[in-house]
């Protein structure tokens, strides 16, 4: 993997990446620490992985259930015709929706698949029927509801 003209990812940004995504928030002298780097080479190498676009961003990982959306579900979509102008008009009304936190193009008998959060069944029957269910580029919704999850990563093996 590059990161910019001919600079390749070497052992030390990618240890750098594993204790990032670990630990978001730990300061530059920990981490530095953390790779056997002196703390100016370490930011140099963050700033690097940064501005190349290998780390897209740093955030809070919130428990669902915790801020009280208990329902988690696997949207399938079809949409009325495979056009760049549906394609186009459904992801960008989608991606306006609070509940969605993915959609990805899939291949099959589906055009899409959407990642939704709900307080509860009703309040995913809402939404749909209110929100989702009001694209006109969808002809089909198939909801499959997540009855437990065994593991979530957030951490990608590199």
């Amino acid at each position: 993997m590059f990161l910019s003209d001919n600079h390749q990812m070497d052992k030390k940004d990618k240890e750098i990446l594993i204790q990032l995504q670990k630990n978001g928030r730990m300061s530059i002298s920990e981490l530095a620490e953390k790779v056997s780097l002196s703390d100016t080479p370490c930011l140099r190498r963050v700033k690097k992985l940064e501005a190349s676009g290998v780390i897209s961003d740093y955030r809070a990982l919130l428990d669902n259930k915790a801020v009280g959306l208990n329902v988690h579900v696997y949207a399938f979509v079809k949409l009325q015709a495979n056009t760049d102008k549906l394609a186009e008009q459904f992801e960008s009304s989608v991606a306006e929706l609070d509940n969605v936190l993915e959609c990805s193009v899939v291949s099959g008998s589906h055009d899409y698949l959407l990642k939704v959060v709900a307080k509860d069944l009703e309040d995913y029957e809402r939404f749909v029927k209110k929100s989702l269910g009001k694209i006109t580029a969808i002809s089909a919704i198939e909801s499959t509801v997540v009855l437990k999850q065994n593991f979530h990563k957030t951490q990608l093996h590199i």
